[in-house]
């Protein structure tokens, strides 16, 4: 049987959503347009947030009075109706990133999901405290394995769990091989078969929605039978309309 990916799954569910509430052949402008550091996160106290190292770059979809947000290396200007959005092929990062980031403002819209756009100034600092408190409440001690590196979740779980139960892969080869507090990362692409082998918990960040790397993390994870969750503004709707577990705190 034929897997269908899970982006392609949530656009057909998106297309429906479309379709209920007549939205398609509204003249709804989409505009996407590339955030600075600043304008996206704020101002921190801690400067080691991917965002800030300029790696990666926030888009935003504004539809009506709502806006959503998608993490992208491949930031791309569109402006458009939601039909424009729909014809985009979805087998580049750039059209990925224009469909996650217009979905999350129209399921924001639509009240369908919540927290689509980034938590700013010291608000990154307490999620990481918060999804750690959570995960214990709600697992006890495991082994967690996060999926892209955010230094306050990952300083946070060590310290709630212990370095021995915590590992964490990236695809940043600046991060790569790097200590981060007393976690070596490891590298995304060749590592995590093992590491999702040896944990019981992942922590998976919603760009690997844009990036292409989802699915197959996704097979690997329903097959051993682990717990995911995914974290991070990028996947919000992609969680909503998929029923995947999502943790992000102080989304807005």
């Amino acid at each position: 049987m034929q897997v269908i990916p899970a982006l392609e799954q949530a656009k057909k569910k998106f297309v429906d959503l479309v379709d209920k509430h007549r939205l398609r052949g509204e003249e709804v402008k989409v505009a996407v347009g590339t955030l600075s550091p600043q304008q996206a996160i704020g101002s921190p106290a801690r400067k080691d947030f991917p965002l800030l190292g300029g790696k990666e770059v926030m888009i935003e979809a504004q539809f009506r009075e709502n806006c959503g947000q998608a993490f992208t290396s491949q930031p791309q200007n569109f402006t458009g109706i939601l039909d424009d959005v729909l014809d985009l092929s979805l087998d580049t990062i750039d059209h990925r990133a224009i469909f996650v980031a217009t979905l999350n403002a129209v399921t924001s819209y639509l009240g369908i999901t919540k927290g689509a756009r980034h938590c700013r100034d010291e608000e990154p600092e307490k999620c990481g405290t918060q999804i750690a408190n959570n995960i214990a409440d709600k697992y006890g001690k495991v082994k967690i394995l996060q999926i892209g590196y955010q230094p306050a979740m990952l300083e946070n779980l060590v310290k709630k769990f212990g370095a021995a139960c915590v590992q964490c892969s990236d695809l940043d080869t600046k991060n790569i091989g790097v200590d981060k507090f007393g976690v070596i990362i490891s590298d995304g692409i060749a590592e995590n078969g093992n590491l999702i082998e040896w944990c019981d918990l992942m922590l998976v960040t919603g760009s690997t929605t844009v990036n292409n790397t989802f699915d197959e993390l996704y097979k690997t994870i329903t097959a051993k039978r682990k717990q995911l969750i995914t974290f991070g503004i990028t996947g919000a709707g992609i969680a909503a309309l998929l029923n995947l577990d999502r943790i992000c705190p102080f989304g807005h």
